[in-house]
């Protein structure tokens, strides 16, 4: 009986280990199942383009500071009571008009009293030349001597030195009488006065009274400091241009400006650098018929890079990053995507110029390229670039 009792565990005890061994077995089977759905991901949809094609302009940004051609402080010439003032602060005045007027009475009445010397200094000059007359007739009738001759010589020499000097004191009274209008002596806009009516200034000298100032407005100048390779650049294109016919044009814009409407040409590049900062200081000059310039405004300056050349354009958001290399992502015939090391040139408003690594029968990956890697199967929609307007 022990022994029937016996068989039958021992036959249930392999049963139970095959039925293990059956369960382990269809679970790795499930883990490789599992593994291998994972691999097999969907294929990415991106947009691709080839390049654009296009005639583009170098342009190089500075900052810069506007500057007046013509600034001109305007001070007193003689010292007096400010009578009247002649103009509005901030308008616009021509070459010759009239700003300022100092009390003229004391410098009239000094006009009257040079003029009054010089007449009395003439009457006494024409007496001493007929003294010297009568006098060269007796001496040439020996009548007098040579000393009384050579004394009445002398007298009418002094008479006339005398009347010389009268008339350069009227001369000075009449200018100081026309300094006491003080004129514009430029074209412009003017300042305030920083001077009101009744007020005493001081005239002549350094510590002449300052009563206003003008500033030219059309056209302006705008100065920036460039390094020494973009100075030689823009004297290699001055000279390729035949300047000063074709100078390098500019372009600017002021604060609140996206765009730059103004532009114009370089008109001076300076022998001289700085050593101290290595630096070469340009000068553009540009119209402001509308004033809309100032002296003083801070400005951002393109000049002119390079003669117009054709170049291959990408969007930026096309062009990825591998440590210092940058590369864009180039779908073939077979919808798989490749590795394509490029060389960037300048921005040409929100595309990048590619100097060297595409052709433009190249089909470049344009959006989608954040998960890709070199020959993944890829889903392309193929789409064209526009044309950036504006920024040649």
């Amino acid at each position: 009986m022990n022994k029937r009792t016996c068989r039958p565990a021992a036959i249930s005890h392999r049963n139970l280990g095959l039925f293990f061994f059956t369960l382990i077995l269809m679970g790795c089977g499930s883990k490789n199942d599992t593994t291998t759905n994972k691999v097999q991901l969907p294929v990415p949809n991106v947009k691709i383009a080839q390049p654009l094609t296009q005639e583009v302009t170098e342009w190089d940004d500075y900052t810069g500071r506007i500057e007046a051609v013509s600034s001109v402080d305007v001070r007193a010439r003689v010292s007096g009571y400010l009578e009247k003032v002649h103009f509005k602060a901030g308008a616009q005045v021509k070459k010759g008009e009239l700003l300022f007027q100092i009390d003229p009475k004391p410098f009239a009445a000094q006009l009257n009293f040079s003029e009054a010397e010089l007449e009395r200094a003439k009457a006494k000059h024409e007496l001493a030349k007929n003294d010297l007359e009568r006098a060269k007739r007796l001496f040439s009738g020996k009548a007098i001597s040579e000393e009384e001759h050579d004394a009445r010589t002398k007298g009418s020499q002094e008479t006339l030195a005398a009347v010389q000097s009268a008339e350069a004191n009227v001369a000075t009274a009449k200018l100081n009488l026309e300094f006491t209008k003080v004129r514009a002596p430029i074209e412009g806009r003017i300042g305030r006065e920083l001077i009101t009516e009744g007020n005493l200034v001081g005239g002549g000298g350094a510590d002449a009274t300052l009563l206003t100032f003008i500033v030219s407005i059309d056209p302006i100048y705008v100065y920036v400091d460039v390094d020494e390779r973009s100075a030689l650049k823009y004297r290699r294109l001055a000279i390729h241009d035949g300047h000063p016919d074709h100078p390098v044009p500019v372009q600017l814009a002021v604060a609140d400006e996206l765009d730059f409407p103004h532009v114009g040409h370089l008109d001076y590049i300076s022998p001289r650098a700085d050593i101290t900062t290595g630096t070469v200081s340009l000068r553009g000059v540009l119209a402001n018929t509308d004033g809309l310039l100032s002296p003083g405004f801070f400005a951002r300056l393109r000049v002119r890079g390079s003669a117009p050349y054709s170049a291959l354009l990408v969007p930026d958001r096309a062009i990825a990053t591998d440590q210092a290399q940058r590369f864009v992502w180039v779908v073939n015939q077979e919808q798989k995507v490749e590795y394509r090391k490029v060389l960037l040139g300048s921005h040409v408003g929100q595309l990048r110029v590619i100097t060297e690594g595409l052709k433009a029968d190249d089909w470049v990956v344009i959006e989608g390229i954040q998960k890709l890697m070199p020959n993944l199967q890829v889903n392309p929609e193929r789409i064209s670039l526009v044309e950036p307007k504006g920024e040649q």
